[in-house]
């Protein structure tokens, strides 16, 4: 084969699989939405009644804002890595689908948890939605930090250019974080409380900054000092 036909090959198939990704992310957020339904009152409507019915599905609104936050970051994070990309592999597409699937798991575990969310979650303590949905969020992470850590190491041949070491180390600092809080979800609510396991992912925000001083101090100031 031709090496411009080579190199044509490759980008058409490295495109199918950034294509194929993105559309699969973009559906999964759309059917975030789905898992709430239009309250559905026959007699004796009232504005009273109707905001009754729409407080009760706070609970839902906050689990598809979150999951939507978390589905938009992975969506983000995945195009800036395949950024990087130069080549598609098998070993990349098993790994890309193995994340995918996982993603396009959030929805009915958004639903599943937003269903018995709130008040009666606490009262009741259910354990089995939250668990079931930090789970789902565990293995997002994980899937996308070995997704990462695969493009990233320069013997796999998959980038132009080696990348510098700080955004590396940050970029897998970042994609432990996630799974890592929300794993943290599961020993909380069994052992004290389904309302602080509920407010467990508050932390993320928190422990990115704490991971990005650290690896700012280890890779950053070796730079500068250079």
């Amino acid at each position: 084969m031709h090496p411009m036909q080579s190199e044509i090959r490759k980008e058409f198939q490295l495109e199918r699989i950034v294509y194929f990704s993105g559309a699969v992310l973009a559906i999964a957020i759309t059917l975030l939405t789905l898992e709430i339904k239009i309250p559905e009152i026959r007699e004796n409507i009232s504005d009273r009644i109707l905001g009754t019915a729409m407080l009760d599905l706070l609970p839902k609104f906050a689990g598809l804002v979150f999951s939507y936050l978390m589905i938009a970051l992975y969506w983000s994070v995945h195009h800036r890595v395949f950024g990087f990309v130069i080549q598609a592999t098998p070993k990349l597409l098993r790994l890309n689908l193995f994340f995918l699937f996982f993603i396009v798991l959030m929805p009915f575990s958004t639903g599943f948890y937003g269903d018995y969310m709130g008040g009666e979650l606490v009262a009741a303590q259910w354990k089995i939605p939250m668990t079931f949905y930090a789970l789902n969020l565990t293995f997002v992470g994980i899937s996308n930090f070995y997704l990462w850590s695969y493009i990233s190491n320069p013997m796999n041949k998959l980038i132009e250019k080696p990348i510098n070491p700080y955004t590396r180390h940050m970029s897998k600092a970042r994609s432990l974080i996630v799974p890592g809080v929300t794993l943290c979800m599961v020993p909380v609510a069994y052992f004290i409380n389904t309302l602080f396991a509920a407010l467990v992912p508050a932390l993320i925000p928190l422990a990115m900054k704490i991971a990005q001083r650290q690896i700012s101090k280890k890779y950053l100031t070796h730079i500068n000092a250079k």
